[in-house]
C-alpha cells in the first residue's frame, strides 16, 4: 500500500472512527422517564389482586419489566418525598424537611437534573414540584431543568381547574378556568401537562433526554371532566362512601384509570418514535396511601391503599407516618432489552438511590448522596450492594430499618422495634425482647441526623399567589 494512498485514508479513517465512538456514546444514554403518581398506594393495581381499581396499562407494564417488594419512599409526605428524590440525600441531611411550602431546597444544590443535564441531556419537568415555589432558592429552571411545567406550590397543585399552571416561573394561563370551582372548568390541568410532556418527547427523539413527570393523580380536589373516557367507566359505580365523597371515590378510580390510559400513550408514542428499546421507564408512588372515603364495611380506606386484599394483612398507618404505611410505595421498572421481563425484587431501595442509579444509567458523573445504586438488581447480577441501613425523620418522628429490623420513635415515647420478616403489620413490639438491636438502631439514628439548612424564599407574595388558587388540602 503507497504513502500517499496511506496519507489519503487515514483522515479518512479517524473521523469515520469519531463518528462510531460518538455514536456508541450516544447509545449507551438511554432515555429517562421518571413517571411518580401522587398518593398511589403500594396495592392500588389490577396486578397487586386490587378488585376496583382499573390499570390494564400498568399491569402490562410490570409484566414487562421489574416490580420491586421493598421499596420506600424518601419520606411520608409531598415536599420531603420530593427532596431526597432529587438531592439524593436521605431526610436527615436534606435541607427540606417541612411541607410547609416556605421551606425550599438550596440555591445550587444538585439534583437529578443537573446531574443529567451535565452529561448532555435535555431535561424537563412536568407534574408538581414541591421543593420551591416561585420567589425561593429551590425553583426548577435553577436547578437543572430546561423546561418544568405544571404546579410550583404543593396546595396550588389540589385543584386540577386553576386559573393557571407555571412555565419556568411564568404564569401559563388555562383556557376557560375562571377559579369559580375547585371541580369545573374548561381545561383540565392533568390533561394539560400530560400534553406537553408528549411533546417534549417528541421534540426531543433525537437527542439523550430526561422527563420527570411528578403527576398529582389520584391525589387532590377530586374534578374530572364530564366527558373524560376514564370517567365514563366509574360515574355509574353504586359505591356508597357518604354523600360527597361517593363521587369522589369514583373520580379517584377514574383518576387512576386516567394516569394508566397517558401511561398507555407515553408506550405507544415510544414505539412511534422508534425509542421506546432505548428509553428506560421508573414507575412509582411518592409516598404511602391515605384510608380516603373509608366506611364501616371498608375501615382502612374505600380502595384499601395499604391493605393486602390477597392476606387480609395491613401496613400500619398511612400518609405521614414512618410506619409501614407511610413509606412503602409501588415501584416498577421497565427497559426493554436490559430489564428482564416479569422479575420481582425484594431489593431494599429508597428514594435517595435514585440519584446514583441514574449516574450508573447515562455515565454521570454523581454528585455525593445518601444512596445506593440499584443498577445490579435492575440487570440481573450479582454484585448489588445492600445499605447497611436506611433513616427517615419527619416531625418528631424517627424511623431506621436494618434488614428485617425496623425501629420507630415519635416524639420522646420509647423506641419502639419490630421483625418486619414476621410482623409486616407492626403490631408486636419487640423492643424489650431484642435490647441490643434497638440501640443499634438507634445509634444509626443520632449518627443520621444534622441539623436542616434550608433554603431561601426571596418573595413571599408569589408563593402566597399560586397557594391562592387553592384551599388547603383536607
Amino acid at each position: 500500500m503507497s504513502t500517499r494512498f496511506m496519507k489519503r485514508i487515514l483522515p479518512v479513517l479517524f473521523v469515520v472512527l469519531m463518528l462510531t465512538s460518538a455514536n456508541l456514546h450516544a447509545a449507551e444514554k438511554p432515555n429517562i422517564i421518571y413517571l411518580m403518581l401522587d398518593e398511589w398506594g403500594y396495592f392500588e393495581s389490577g396486578h397487586m389482586g386490587h378488585p376496583d381499581l382499573l390499570t390494564p396499562n400498568i399491569d402490562q407494564f410490570a409484566s414487562e419489566g421489574m416490580r420491586f417488594t421493598n421499596a420506600y419512599a424518601g419520606a411520608p409526605v409531598c415536599g420531603p418525598t420530593r427532596c431526597v428524590l432529587l438531592t439524593g440525600l436521605h431526610s436527615g441531611h436534606t435541607s427540606m424537611r417541612v411541607n410547609d411550602g416556605f421551606s425550599p431546597i438550596r440555591a445550587n444544590e444538585p439534583t437529578l437534573a443537573s446531574m443529567l443535564k451535565s452529561s448532555g441531556y435535555v431535561t424537563g419537568g412536568f407534574g408538581k414540584w414541591g421543593i420551591g415555589g416561585r420567589g425561593t432558592s429551590g425553583i426548577p429552571e435553577e436547578h437543572g431543568f430546561d423546561e418544568f411545567f405544571g404546579y410550583y406550590d404543593q396546595v396550588h397543585a389540589h385543584t386540577y381547574y386553576p386559573q393557571y399552571l407555571v412555565r419556568n416561573s411564568q404564569e401559563v394561563p388555562l383556557p376557560g378556568n375562571k377559579g369559580e370551582s375547585f371541580f369545573e372548568g374548561e381545561t383540565h390541568a392533568q390533561l394539560a401537562i400530560f400534553q406537553e410532556a408528549k411533546s417534549f418527547i417528541r421534540q426531543n427523539k433525537d437527542n439523550s433526554f430526561f422527563c420527570y413527570l411528578p403527576w398529582t393523580p389520584p391525589h387532590g380536589l377530586w374534578g374530572i371532566d364530564e366527558d373524560d373516557p376514564s370517567w365514563q367507566l366509574f360515574k355509574d359505580k353504586p359505591w356508597t362512601a357518604g354523600q360527597r365523597t361517593d363521587r369522589d371515590a369514583r373520580v379517584y378510580a377514574a383518576f387512576l384509570h386516567m394516569v394508566d390510559r397517558q401511561l398507555g400513550e407515553i408506550l405507544d408514542l415510544l414505539r412511534e418514535l422508534k425509542i421506546d428499546d432505548n428509553t428506560v421507564i421508573f414507575l412509582c408512588g411518592d409516598n404511602g396511601g391515605q384510608d380516603y372515603f373509608k366506611t364501616k364495611e371498608r375501615p382502612h380506606g374505600f380502595f384499601g391503599p395499604n391493605l393486602n386484599p390477597k392476606t387480609g394483612e395491613r401496613f400500619r398507618a398511612g400518609k405521614g407516618s414512618l410506619y409501614e404505611g407511610g413509606l412503602k410505595v409501588p415501584y416498577l421498572v421497565r427497559w426493554p432489552m436490559k430489564v428482564k421481563a416479569g422479575e420481582v425484587s425484594d431489593h431494599l431501595l429508597c428514594f435517595q438511590d435514585v440519584m446514583p442509579t441514574l449516574a450508573q444509567v447515562s455515565n454521570a458523573s454523581c454528585p455525593k448522596t445518601d444512596g445506593v445504586s440499584f443498577l445490579p438488581s435492575l440487570l440481573g447480577m450479582s454484585d448489588q450492594v445492600e445499605h447497611e441501613y436506611l433513616y427517615w425523620e419527619y416531625g418528631k418522628q424517627s424511623a431506621v430499618r436494618m434488614n428485617d429490623w425496623k425501629a420507630y420513635q415519635s416524639g420522646d415515647d420509647q423506641w419502639e422495634l419490630y421483625d418486619l420478616s414476621e410482623d409486616v403489620e407492626e403490631k408486636h413490639d419487640v423492643a424489650s425482647v431484642h435490647s441490643d438491636v434497638l440501640k443499634k438502631l438507634v445509634a444509626f439514628a443520632q449518627e443520621a441526623h444534622e441539623p436542616v439548612r434550608p433554603g431561601k424564599v426571596h418573595d413571599r407574595t408569589l408563593i402566597q399567589k399560586d397557594r391562592r388558587q387553592a384551599p388547603h388540602n383536607r
